[in-house]
């Protein structure tokens, strides 16, 4: 088998964080995008699409280790180009360097991401027609025919799929409810981890108390906050490594992503039975990525070429066994279903993507109270 990556590309960098601390929240805020009104109402033109044909090497920007390495050394092979790699470790830092004027070919922004950069005009047109796999995402009944960040999928293009979660160790806990109150289970008491991230942290609560995911009311807020604070006696921390804290053995339940616990449970650890995942009633938010070409890139042709690529059939299921993510591309979904047979909850199904537990962009203000109630819980 394909070696995986050591470290889910979630993590951020980051570790585990202890209780009340707030070391590293800076980086974290920036988690509910927002859109200045101005952005928000953009019409402008997109920038015109670029023909598939190579027009240089490719210039590279994604999470690291979020391919399949003979991915790259394929493409490169066949198109005699060379795949300049370089990473980000958060949507944030992708952003700050787009802003900055750095130059790449193509990006892998989550999906409120691309509204925003599209609304700011920082995204080049793809054609479909330009691409010969197109139909492979694009087909009839498909969601990202139309999606709601990216109106006719003008400037991305699909490429994962996930839910959040809760994983957990059957071997150590017996009481599971298909609740997100099991993150409150007594049973698991200090082997607990929250996802140190606001809009899931928020979400979570949220969806427990029968809220929107993207809540901005403080009187919704302050009775999160408060849930989320009485969590916090049977929590042994919040942390984004939701993958090594499982396989340490420091997590009996772990709130965490789809993706990341099918890799633990079918790459990393040797009784996989002793590991189940559940997407609780409440409902689960849901989230996606895409592949999207800066508007000054300077080989968008190549880049082109690089999505085809990445649609074909037998390159996706290559990427799906590495990352153990969905990727909707139609003739590869069956590579996905082998590996989610024994954990359907993993399954990311179309009813759950229109289900409106999406991140969405907000108002400066939203944020600002958002990240407020997130700094208050952590600080408690």
């Amino acid at each position: 088998m394909t070696p995986h990556p050591a470290l889910s590309r979630r993590a951020l960098l980051q570790g585990a964080a202890t209780l009340g601390g707030v070391a590293g929240l800076t980086a974290l805020t920036g988690g509910c995008a927002y859109l200045p009104s101005d952005a928000a109402t953009t019409t402008t033109a997109l920038p015109a699409s670029a023909k598939a044909v190579i027009d240089g090497d490719l210039v590279y920007f994604n999470w690291a280790d979020y391919l399949d390495p003979s991915v790259f050394t394929g493409f490169e092979k066949e198109y005699g180009v060379k795949i300049i790699q370089s990473n980000f470790d958060s949507m944030e830092g992708m952003y700050a360097k787009l802003q900055a004027g750095n130059q790449y070919d193509i990006v892998f922004p989550i999906a409120k991401w691309v509204q925003r950069l599209r609304a700011e005009g920082k995204l080049r047109a793809i054609d479909h027609a330009q691409l010969s796999n197109a139909d492979q995402v694009f087909h009839s009944g498909s969601y990202f025919v139309d999606p709601w960040y990216d109106e006719k999928s003008a400037v991305s293009v699909p490429f994962t799929v996930y839910k959040t979660g809760i994983g957990w160790r059957t071997d150590k806990v017996g009481t599971m409810t298909n609740s997100w109150r099991d993150l409150w289970n007594p049973e698991a008491a200090r082997r607990i981890y929250t996802l140190d991230d606001q809009d899931e942290a928020l979400a979570m609560g949220a969806l427990l108390l029968g809220y929107d995911v993207n809540t901005a009311k403080q009187s919704e807020l302050d009775e999160i906050k408060k849930l989320l604070i009485s969590q916090k006696k049977y929590l042994r921390g919040y942390s984004s490594d939701d993958v090594n804290n499982m396989v340490g053995g420091n997590a009996w339940i772990h709130h965490m992503w789809s993706g990341d616990f099918l890799y633990l449970r079918t790459s990393l650890v040797k009784k996989p039975e002793n590991y189940d995942f559940q997407a609780p009633k409440e409902g689960v938010p849901i989230n996606s990525d895409a592949y999207a070409i800066p508007v000054n890139a300077q080989h968008p042709g190549t880049a082109m070429v690089f999505i085809d690529y990445l649609l074909r059939p037998e390159i996706a299921k290559k990427n799906i066994e590495y990352l153990s993510y969905p990727m909707p591309v139609r003739d590869a979904m069956p590579a996905f279903e082998a590996l989610a047979k024994d954990v359907p909850a993993c399954n990311v199904e179309l009813s759950e993507l229109e289900s409106g537990n999406v991140f969405r962009n907000l108002s400066a203000d939203a944020v600002q109270r958002r990240t407020a109630t997130w700094t208050d819980v952590r600080a408690s």
